[in-house]
């Protein structure tokens, strides 16, 4: 059951991520839902699955990109990874700590993609991250808060894993 709801997600998260989020920039600025579900599959399910769900998402995102593969390969499986992490350590995830964990990830996941894709100079480089990385950060993290509340109301965030009964 778990497999068939995840490959719906990924096949899902495609059309989702290049028709519909355009729509709702702020300032050209998009967030990246790839990597907020592939941490909070981590967060709910555990590190094991949000590492390969994350990995999954990043090449399927990667398909219909022209971005550098192993790159969101490594930036959504790794987003998975240590939200799953977060979820092992830490007792009760508030949409704080969530919230917080997820804007510090999408932060890393951007400026190494930003220090990657701009190789003309450092102002280049810290533009590229104060204009597009720190709001999509910001944006991320919002989103992320607003599904992890959305989640938690609905009773599937139960203290630090939900996916389990499923």
């Amino acid at each position: 059951m778990k497999f068939f709801l995840y490959v719906l997600l990924i096949v899902l998260l495609v059309p989702i991520q290049t028709t519909l989020l355009p729509h709702v920039s702020i300032w050209g600025v998009k967030p990246d839902v790839g990597l907020v579900v592939a941490a909070l599959i981590g967060l709910l399910a555990g590190e094991a699955q949000g590492l390969a769900v994350g990995m999954a998402i990043g090449w399927v995102l990667n398909m219909y990109s022209a971005g550098d593969l192993w790159l969101s390969l490594v930036t959504k499986g790794g987003a998975g990874l240590l939200a799953g992490l977060l979820g092992r350590h830490v007792a009760q995830v508030s949409a704080a700590v969530w919230s917080t964990g997820l804007l510090l990830l999408s932060l890393v996941g951007g400026a190494v993609m930003a220090l990657l894709a701009t190789s003309e100079t450092m102002a280049d480089t810290w533009w590229s991250f104060q204009s597009i990385v720190l709001p999509q950060a910001v944006f991320d993290a919002t989103v992320g808060a607003a599904l992890f509340w959305l989640l938690r109301q609905y009773g599937m965030v139960e203290g630090a894993r939900g996916l389990e009964r499923f």
